[in-house]
Order: structure tokens, then C-alpha cells, then sequence
């Protein structure tokens, strides 16, 4: 899977399991402040992506998430593992 339909996924994630608009997502969006997600959502949103994407990732990576960008970036790097 490429980035960019990595990206989508990602973003298809943020719009149905939160409500978010498309124009909320960009990669510079910190997921608290400018996204206003809580640590539980944090942990939905995990789920979500685990669910849609199919893979697995490490809660502890997880909570390095600071932006969207960085979910981009985490994300990505688990799927490239697991094609390993």
C-alpha cells in the first residue's frame, strides 16, 4: 500500500469514527489541541485503524503521536514491517 492510500485510510478513519471534517485533517493537525481527541480517543482511534488497515500496532509507539502526521508516519512504518 502506498502512502497516499495509506493517507486516505488514515483520514477515512478520522472522518467516520470522529466526525471530523476533511479540512481538519492535515498532516500538521496536533490531535489534541487542533483535532480536540482525548487520550480515550486515542485509543479508539487505534482501534479503528488496527480494524480498517488490518495491522497491529504497539500502544506504547502510539503514544508518541503528537500530529496527524506523525499517525501517518506510525501507521506506515507498521505496514511496511508487517510486508516483511
Amino acid at each position: 500500500m502506498d502512502k497516499q492510500t495509506l493517507i486516505n485510510e488514515i483520514n477515512q478513519v478520522m472522518i467516520e469514527g470522529f466526525e471530523l471534517e476533511p479540512s481538519q485533517l492535515k498532516p500538521e493537525a496536533k490531535i489534541v489541541d487542533d483535532l480536540e481527541l482525548d487520550s480515550l480517543d486515542a485509543i479508539d482511534m487505534l482501534v479503528f485503524l488496527e480494524e480498517k488497515i488490518n495491522i497491529k500496532v504497539d500502544a506504547e509507539t502510539f503514544r508518541t503521536v503528537k500530529t496527524l502526521d506523525d499517525v501517518y508516519n506510525v501507521v506506515e512504518q507498521v505496514v511496511r514491517e508487517s510486508n516483511n
